[in-house]
């Protein structure tokens, strides 16, 4: 994957949204971020600019810690962390 990864300003960011099914394209492929996300990443007001993301699952504790010490060691931004929740109907 090219190109910069984008990094917040604050210490701690905490917000909710919801995700939408495309009908015609028949996938979860739609999700909106919200007023205080974008002002964290003010980049993604850029209507121009081209962004891409960049998901990643692991199985267990023990290979997510593994991770995090290789984005320390190499003084990588740190990833957002997202859970995906199935709401009561």
């Amino acid at each position: 994957m090219e190109g910069q990864i984008i990094r917040p300003t604050k210490e701690e960011i905490q917000t909710f949204g919801k995700m939408f099914y495309d009908n015609s394209m028949r996938a979860w492929n739609t999700f909106r971020l919200k007023n205080d996300m974008l002002k964290e990443f003010k980049a993604l007001k850029e209507k121009q600019s081209k962004f891409s993301y960049k998901l990643v699952f692991y199985q267990d504790y023990s290979q997510l810690e593994k991770a995090f010490r290789k984005l320390k060691r190499n003084k990588e931004p740190l990833p957002v962390l997202m859970w995906f929740v199935k709401e009561k109907s």
